[in-house]
């Protein structure tokens, strides 16, 4: 049986560990509650609604910029808040306030691939004042890991299109189908792009050999001098013509030839216009029709003498037609010229007067 002194001894024993066991807890519940403030802190209540929860939990972490700042102290639906009809109230410590604006922006993040959700706030663009106790922020768009994984299967499905394409497109080009389907199966289209290939070969070769008018210009100084050289020419011509010199320039910078031509045009276009105002020969010639009447009777008269003419009427027609009419005329010409030169070397001889008396 133990005595007292034992019993006293193992009841001091077991009060020492259950304040040792109390400390603990007082302890844990401190540090579960330093992200509000501690235990006996001011905490502020804020609303948040989403359109949904995200596998967000009670006692999840509400952080600011990545530092925690409180815990979410519920989560619920409240149907008239419809289409974020996710109610998420936050218990915050009062110094986390003071950072925090109306206008901060809450939205539901998770830690990681398939870490836990929990409730991140926004304020880098935030200018509000402190929210109050049970003030509502305005919730964000950042997308949850259904969406993540929804966009995921939607690029799957893409590519799954893309590989079937790409397959179809491989079978077609194995069968021979289409230009690179020929070009992949056709020894000849091979043969002929090959042939194709050699040519371009050769005739870059030549190229760079300086063998033709394309591979001396690319590699005959000479020429490239000469085209240097016309180039400057051009440039100097372009010079001259902006300083107004010769014809092209004065027409380009005198304003006395540029007037002197404008008088030019003017005085054309009043001539222009008075030929259609019927002034002058010309104006008669385009505008009375009686002028023009005589003058195409002229030249019908004139036509019809001319193939009078052409058809050796009368003595003009004959002199054209008639060759034995027009060597007579050119013996009487000469002739009369052999007579005229006689006359004048003695003229005695013809003027001489003979008087007879009876």
């Amino acid at each position: 049986m133990p005595s007292r002194k034992e019993i006293q001894w193992s009841q001091l024993r077991v009060g020492a560990l259950v304040l040792v066991a109390l400390a603990v807890l007082i302890g844990l519940i401190f540090l579960m509650s330093g992200s509000t403030g501690g235990l006996f802190a001011k905490k502020y209540v804020l609303r948040s609604y989403f359109e949904n929860a995200a596998g967000l939990k009670n006692g999840a972490e509400v952080t600011l910029q990545g530092v925690t700042i409180g815990n979410v102290k519920s989560i619920r639906i409240v149907s008239a808040r419809n289409p974020t009809p996710v109610e998420v109230r936050m218990e915050v410590g009062a110094e986390a306030i003071k950072v925090l604006h109306t206008d901060s922006e809450a939205t539901i993040a998770q830690a990681g691939v398939l870490g836990d959700s929990y409730v991140d706030i926004n304020s880098t663009e935030a200018t509000g004042p402190s929210p109050a106790n049970n003030a509502e922020l305005k919730t964000g768009g950042a997308p949850s890991i259904q969406d993540v994984i929804q966009s995921s299967n939607n690029s799957i499905k893409q590519i799954q299109v893309l590989t079937k394409k790409v397959d179809t497109l491989v079978a077609t080009v194995n069968s021979g189908k289409g230009t690179i389907g020929e070009l992949v199966n056709d020894p000849a289209l091979a043969r002929k792009v090959e042939s194709i290939a050699t040519n371009l070969q050769t005739v870059t070769g030549q190229l760079a050999g300086g063998k033709g008018s394309l591979g001396k210009f690319l590699n005959d100084d000479a020429l490239y001098n000469r085209a240097l050289s016309a180039v400057d020419k051009l440039d100097k011509i372009t010079t001259d013509l902006n300083a107004g010199k010769g014809t092209a320039g004065k027409l380009l910078k005198d304003d006395a030839l540029y007037n002197n031509l404008n008088a030019a045009v003017k005085s054309t276009d009043q001539l222009v216009s008075g030929i259609n105002s019927g002034k002058g020969a010309l104006g008669k010639i385009a505008t009375d029709q009686a002028f023009a009447q005589k003058l195409d009777e002229t030249v019908t008269h004139l036509d019809a003498v001319l193939k009078g003419v052409d058809s050796g009427e009368g003595t003009v027609g004959q002199l054209f037609r008639n060759k034995t009419l027009y060597d007579h005329t050119d013996q009487t010409m000469e002739q009369a010229t052999q007579l005229l030169q006689a006359f004048r070397a003695d003229p005695k001889k013809y003027l001489t007067i003979q008087m007879k008396i009876f």
